[in-house]
Protein backbone atom coordinates (compact mmCIF):
# COMPACT_ATOMS: atom_id res chain seq x y z
CA UNK A 1 0.00 0.00 0.00
CA UNK A 2 1.40 3.27 -1.38
CA UNK A 3 1.53 6.24 1.86
CA UNK A 4 0.37 9.68 0.67
CA UNK A 5 3.04 12.12 1.93
CA UNK A 6 2.64 15.81 1.67
CA UNK A 7 6.26 17.24 2.76
CA UNK A 8 7.12 20.94 2.92
CA UNK A 9 10.77 21.94 2.17
CA UNK A 10 11.53 25.48 3.83
CA UNK A 11 14.84 25.45 2.68
CA UNK A 12 16.79 28.82 3.83
CA UNK A 13 14.03 30.10 5.96
CA UNK A 14 12.31 30.78 9.32
CA UNK A 15 14.08 31.78 12.30
CA UNK A 16 13.17 29.36 15.26
CA UNK A 17 10.36 32.52 16.30
CA UNK A 18 8.97 32.61 12.99
CA UNK A 19 8.87 28.72 12.96
CA UNK A 20 6.84 28.78 15.97
CA UNK A 21 4.81 30.93 15.04
CA UNK A 22 4.00 28.88 11.74
CA UNK A 23 3.24 26.08 14.03
CA UNK A 24 0.69 27.77 16.00
CA UNK A 25 -1.25 28.70 13.19
CA UNK A 26 -1.05 25.72 10.64
CA UNK A 27 -1.40 23.10 13.46
CA UNK A 28 -5.05 23.51 13.68
CA UNK A 29 -6.06 23.97 10.37
CA UNK A 30 -5.14 20.39 9.38
CA UNK A 31 -7.32 18.70 12.01
CA UNK A 32 -9.64 17.81 9.81
CA UNK A 33 -7.21 16.06 7.13
CA UNK A 34 -7.87 12.36 6.52
CA UNK A 35 -5.45 10.42 9.07
CA UNK A 36 -4.13 8.36 6.27
CA UNK A 37 -1.75 11.65 4.90
CA UNK A 38 1.78 11.93 6.54
CA UNK A 39 2.20 15.87 6.95
CA UNK A 40 5.87 16.47 6.72
CA UNK A 41 8.13 19.62 7.79
CA UNK A 42 11.73 19.86 6.28
CA UNK A 43 12.93 22.55 8.38
CA UNK A 44 16.64 24.42 9.14
CA UNK A 45 18.65 22.68 11.37
CA UNK A 46 18.68 25.69 13.25
CA UNK A 47 15.12 25.09 13.83
CA UNK A 48 15.00 21.12 14.66
CA UNK A 49 14.93 21.89 18.19
CA UNK A 50 12.18 24.06 18.98
CA UNK A 51 9.93 22.23 15.63
CA UNK A 52 10.46 18.89 17.61
CA UNK A 53 9.09 20.24 21.11
CA UNK A 54 6.18 21.69 19.10
CA UNK A 55 5.42 18.41 17.56
CA UNK A 56 4.88 16.42 20.70
CA UNK A 57 0.96 14.93 20.61
CA UNK A 58 0.16 16.17 16.95
CA UNK A 59 0.57 14.68 13.43
CA UNK A 60 3.26 16.29 11.90
CA UNK A 61 6.65 14.44 11.39
CA UNK A 62 9.66 16.30 11.38
CA UNK A 63 12.31 16.15 8.98
CA UNK A 64 15.31 17.56 7.91
CA UNK A 65 17.03 19.01 4.20
CA UNK A 66 20.30 17.01 4.53
CA UNK A 67 22.47 14.55 5.77
CA UNK A 68 26.33 13.79 5.92
CA UNK A 69 27.17 9.85 5.36
CA UNK A 70 30.03 10.20 7.83
CA UNK A 71 29.07 9.10 11.85
CA UNK A 72 31.41 12.08 12.72
CA UNK A 73 34.40 13.61 11.73
CA UNK A 74 36.22 16.60 10.11
CA UNK A 75 33.47 18.03 7.64
CA UNK A 76 32.57 21.45 9.00
CA UNK A 77 29.45 22.88 8.54
CA UNK A 78 27.59 18.72 8.13
CA UNK A 79 25.05 17.44 9.97
CA UNK A 80 25.31 13.30 10.90
CA UNK A 81 22.67 11.08 11.09
CA UNK A 82 23.10 10.24 14.71
CA UNK A 83 22.47 14.06 15.00
CA UNK A 84 19.28 14.24 13.50
CA UNK A 85 18.22 11.12 15.27
CA UNK A 86 18.77 12.24 18.74
CA UNK A 87 16.41 15.92 17.93
CA UNK A 88 13.32 13.77 16.26
CA UNK A 89 14.21 13.70 12.54
CA UNK A 90 12.09 11.06 11.10
CA UNK A 91 12.65 11.44 7.21
CA UNK A 92 15.57 13.61 5.46
CA UNK A 93 15.59 15.41 2.16
CA UNK A 94 18.44 13.52 0.25
CA UNK A 95 20.09 15.08 -2.92
CA UNK A 96 17.51 18.17 -3.81
CA UNK A 97 18.72 19.89 -7.26
CA UNK A 98 20.07 22.83 -4.83
CA UNK A 99 22.62 20.52 -3.63
CA UNK A 100 23.51 18.91 -6.68
CA UNK A 101 23.53 22.53 -8.49
CA UNK A 102 25.02 24.99 -6.01
CA UNK A 103 27.32 22.54 -3.40
CA UNK A 104 28.56 19.77 -6.11
CA UNK A 105 26.47 16.77 -4.92
CA UNK A 106 26.84 14.15 -7.17
CA UNK A 107 25.01 10.96 -7.49
CA UNK A 108 27.68 9.02 -5.62
CA UNK A 109 27.71 11.12 -2.53
CA UNK A 110 24.04 10.87 -3.07
CA UNK A 111 24.40 7.52 -2.32
CA UNK A 112 26.33 7.82 0.33
CA UNK A 113 24.20 10.16 1.95
CA UNK A 114 21.01 7.50 1.30
CA UNK A 115 22.54 4.63 3.14
CA UNK A 116 23.92 6.33 6.18
CA UNK A 117 20.24 8.08 6.64
CA UNK A 118 18.49 4.53 6.41
CA UNK A 119 21.61 2.99 8.67
CA UNK A 120 20.65 4.97 11.35
CA UNK A 121 16.74 4.56 10.84
CA UNK A 122 15.61 7.91 8.97
CA UNK A 123 14.03 7.81 5.73
CA UNK A 124 15.25 9.74 2.85
CA UNK A 125 13.43 11.85 0.53
CA UNK A 126 15.30 11.22 -2.97
CA UNK A 127 15.32 14.09 -5.13
CA UNK A 128 15.45 13.12 -8.87
CA UNK A 129 14.87 15.55 -12.08
CA UNK A 130 15.93 16.94 -15.08
CA UNK A 131 16.71 20.76 -16.19
CA UNK A 132 15.39 22.90 -18.69
CA UNK A 133 18.23 21.96 -21.19
CA UNK A 134 17.80 18.22 -20.65
CA UNK A 135 14.20 18.26 -21.49
CA UNK A 136 14.30 20.74 -23.94
CA UNK A 137 17.10 17.97 -25.47
CA UNK A 138 14.60 14.73 -25.07
CA UNK A 139 16.66 13.61 -21.90
CA UNK A 140 14.30 13.38 -19.36
CA UNK A 141 13.97 9.81 -19.23
CA UNK A 142 17.69 8.61 -19.46
CA UNK A 143 18.94 11.29 -17.16
CA UNK A 144 15.73 9.87 -14.27
CA UNK A 145 17.24 6.34 -15.10
CA UNK A 146 20.82 7.34 -14.60
CA UNK A 147 20.03 9.17 -11.33
CA UNK A 148 18.27 5.86 -10.02
CA UNK A 149 20.77 3.62 -11.26
CA UNK A 150 23.39 5.16 -9.62
CA UNK A 151 21.29 6.58 -6.59
CA UNK A 152 19.88 3.77 -5.52
CA UNK A 153 22.89 0.99 -5.37
CA UNK A 154 22.44 -0.97 -1.89
CA UNK A 155 19.67 1.06 -0.94
CA UNK A 156 16.43 -0.96 0.80
CA UNK A 157 12.94 0.64 -0.93
CA UNK A 158 10.87 -0.66 1.83
CA UNK A 159 12.42 2.64 3.67
CA UNK A 160 12.54 5.10 0.64
CA UNK A 161 10.42 7.80 -0.73
CA UNK A 162 11.39 9.29 -4.02
CA UNK A 163 10.41 13.22 -5.45
CA UNK A 164 10.55 13.87 -8.88
CA UNK A 165 11.05 17.65 -9.13
CA UNK A 166 11.18 19.07 -12.45
CA UNK A 167 14.33 21.57 -11.79
CA UNK A 168 13.14 24.07 -14.35
CA UNK A 169 9.55 23.91 -12.07
CA UNK A 170 11.24 24.85 -9.01
CA UNK A 171 10.38 28.47 -7.60
CA UNK A 172 10.08 29.64 -11.32
CA UNK A 173 5.93 29.54 -11.72
CA UNK A 174 6.45 27.10 -14.82
CA UNK A 175 4.70 23.99 -14.27
CA UNK A 176 5.37 21.13 -15.50
CA UNK A 177 1.99 19.51 -17.12
CA UNK A 178 0.13 16.97 -14.52
CA UNK A 179 -0.33 14.09 -16.81
CA UNK A 180 3.61 14.46 -17.81
CA UNK A 181 4.81 14.97 -14.03
CA UNK A 182 2.33 11.39 -13.98
CA UNK A 183 3.99 9.76 -16.61
CA UNK A 184 7.24 10.74 -15.52
CA UNK A 185 6.92 8.94 -12.12
CA UNK A 186 5.49 6.13 -13.28
CA UNK A 187 8.78 5.67 -15.17
CA UNK A 188 10.36 5.60 -11.90
CA UNK A 189 8.18 3.46 -10.77
CA UNK A 190 8.65 0.98 -13.42
CA UNK A 191 12.76 1.50 -12.57
CA UNK A 192 12.09 0.28 -8.71
CA UNK A 193 11.91 -3.19 -7.28
CA UNK A 194 9.42 -1.61 -4.89
CA UNK A 195 6.10 -0.56 -6.62
CA UNK A 196 5.08 0.69 -3.14
CA UNK A 197 7.65 3.25 -2.91
CA UNK A 198 5.84 6.69 -2.41
CA UNK A 199 6.88 8.86 -5.39
CA UNK A 200 5.64 12.38 -4.58
CA UNK A 201 6.23 15.48 -6.92
CA UNK A 202 7.45 18.74 -6.30
CA UNK A 203 7.52 21.97 -8.61
CA UNK A 204 5.77 24.99 -8.03
CA UNK A 205 2.63 23.07 -5.86
CA UNK A 206 0.12 25.33 -4.89
CA UNK A 207 -3.64 25.06 -3.00
CA UNK A 208 -4.93 25.79 -6.63
CA UNK A 209 -3.26 23.14 -8.72
CA UNK A 210 -3.06 20.17 -5.46
CA UNK A 211 -6.29 18.86 -6.39
CA UNK A 212 -5.47 18.37 -9.46
CA UNK A 213 -1.77 17.25 -8.96
CA UNK A 214 -3.07 14.19 -6.49
CA UNK A 215 -6.00 13.31 -8.50
CA UNK A 216 -2.94 11.39 -11.13
CA UNK A 217 -3.15 7.52 -10.37
CA UNK A 218 1.10 7.77 -9.95
CA UNK A 219 0.95 10.64 -7.75
CA UNK A 220 1.41 9.79 -4.13
CA UNK A 221 1.81 13.15 -2.39
CA UNK A 222 3.84 16.89 -3.24
CA UNK A 223 7.28 17.86 -2.09
CA UNK A 224 6.45 21.55 -1.73
CA UNK A 225 8.61 24.67 -1.41
CA UNK A 226 7.25 28.23 -1.47
CA UNK A 227 3.87 27.44 -0.43
CA UNK A 228 4.83 25.55 2.75
CA UNK A 229 6.23 28.69 4.11
CA UNK A 230 2.52 30.14 4.82
CA UNK A 231 0.62 28.09 7.44
CA UNK A 232 -2.94 29.04 4.99
CA UNK A 233 -1.76 27.92 1.69
CA UNK A 234 0.11 24.30 3.31
CA UNK A 235 -2.74 24.22 4.98
CA UNK A 236 -4.85 24.27 1.30
CA UNK A 237 -2.20 21.65 0.55
CA UNK A 238 -2.36 18.67 3.02
CA UNK A 239 -6.47 19.38 3.08
CA UNK A 240 -6.57 18.71 -0.69
CA UNK A 241 -9.95 17.45 -2.13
Amino acid sequence: MRKVIIAGNWKMYKTQGEATEFLMDFVSRIDDAPENREVVLCVPFTDLTIVNKSLHGNRIRLGAQNVHWEDCGAYTGEISASMLTEMGVRYVIVGHSERRQYFGETDETVNLRLKAAQTHGLIPILCVGETKQQRDADETEQIIINQLERDLVGIDQERLVIAYEPIWAIGTGENCEVSEADRVIGLIRSRLSNPNVTIQYGGSVKPNNIDEIMAQPQIDGVLVGGASLAAADFAGIVNYK
